[in-house]
């Protein structure tokens, strides 16, 4: 599923916040320029059609160019992190959001530069740190950089935007009103179904992986499934079967997957795993990544969360929300000051 954010490695926290609900649709012509004039806000139609070659600079704000080459990172970022291309159905919409955040990442660099604000190095520094430890090697780590359209040079830029815009933001959305214990009381009330755990099973299962398309590796890896089956009703132990043949990473944990809810399996799995009782094993269950055998441990009733339990998650929740309403609400004022030339 796509969605849109400022990097695949390092998005910048201040886009969450600028919603599209900070636009207003441009009433121009097709393929002429949208311009917002200081004490407006607007911006272009986010289903206008975006032309199939875009010109060298797409938008400016306040005489900033927003470029074709920094516009395409950020879309090329967004396909990574999805792992597929913008469907060409949601092409125009995915585009003008991206746009859109683009337009609003400028609006607060600019800001933060006219307030003279600095960025926390150490902060920097760490996240720089956190990132590259996700990599076995340095060259790893400058090949996803560079699959990315990005350098780390160009990444520690981002993460200094980043620290000099948050620095901002809180202290634009430290002024939220305090939520009170019967604001609480009252969403708890008024949202009964958010405060249901919905019911569970606790399993474990042995998995065969085995690719499509390979009729050889099938009949291999249906063999391999059928004597872990005849062994599992046998009575050997469960657990020992997984961690000798299973492939998935619960094989080390005797293919124990804890408790999980129908939706976090796919439906192949989770038909099955429901339909079961505890203690008793299923017949052979195919899905997308290979052969299961699955064994139900417990069962758990959905249950409605008391009000004592979720306290603090709805405090935080509700506080969360008045910040970024404040946050909004700051975005739609610095644009409404700037001068916003969307030229697509």
């Amino acid at each position: 599923m796509f969605t849109v954010s400022r990097s695949a490695i390092a998005a910048l926290a201040c886009i969450a916040i600028c919603s599209i609900g900070c636009r207003k649709p441009a009433a121009t012509e097709a393929g002429a320029a949208t311009t917002t004039a200081v004490g407006t806000t607007a911006a272009a139609d986010p289903k206008k059609p975006v032309p199939e070659t875009l010109p060298d600079v797409l938008a400016r704000v306040n005489g900033e160019s927003i470029t074709k080459a920094e516009f395409q990172q950020q879309i090329s970022q967004m396909e990574m992190a999805a792992g597929q291309q913008v469907p060409k159905e949601q092409r125009d919409e995915i585009y003008r959001k991206a746009l859109d955040q683009l337009i609003n990442v400028r609006v607060l660099k600019l800001e933060a530069n006219t307030r003279n604000l600095a960025a926390d190095d150490k902060a920097v520094e760490e996240q720089m740190q956190k990132i590259r430890s996700q990599f076995p090697s340095e060259e790893e780590y400058t090949k996803a950089l560079s699959a990315r359209g990005m350098t780390p040079e160009k990444l520690r830029s981002i993460m200094v935007d980043e620290s000099r815009i948050n620095k901002m933001m809180e202290v634009e959305s430290a002024g939220a009103t305090a939520v009170t214990d019967a604001e609480i009381r009252d969403f708890f009330e008024k949202n009964p179904d958010k405060f249901k755990q919905p019911e569970g099973v606790r399993a474990s299962h042995v998995l065969i992986r085995v690719q499509a398309g390979d009729e050889a590796a099938q009949k291999k890896a249906l063999a391999a499934i059928q004597n872990v089956l005849r062994q599992a009703r046998a009575g050997k132990d469960f657990g020992d079967l997984a961690r000798k043949y299973s492939a998935d990473s619960s094989a080390q944990r005797g293919g124990d997957l804890g408790f999980f809810t129908k939706d976090r399996m796919v439906p192949e799995f989770s038909n099955v795993a429901f339909a079961l009782k505890p203690g008793q094993i299923s017949d052979i269950v195919q899905t997308s990544f290979g052969y299961h055998v699955i064994k139900v441990v417990e069962r758990r009733p959905t249950i409605n969360l008391p009000l004592e339990q979720v306290t603090g998650q709805v405090r935080e929740f509700l506080t969360q929300q008045r910040k970024r309403e404040k946050a909004e609400a700051f975005v739609k004022v610095l644009r409404s000051k700037s001068r916003i030339e969307v030229l697509i």
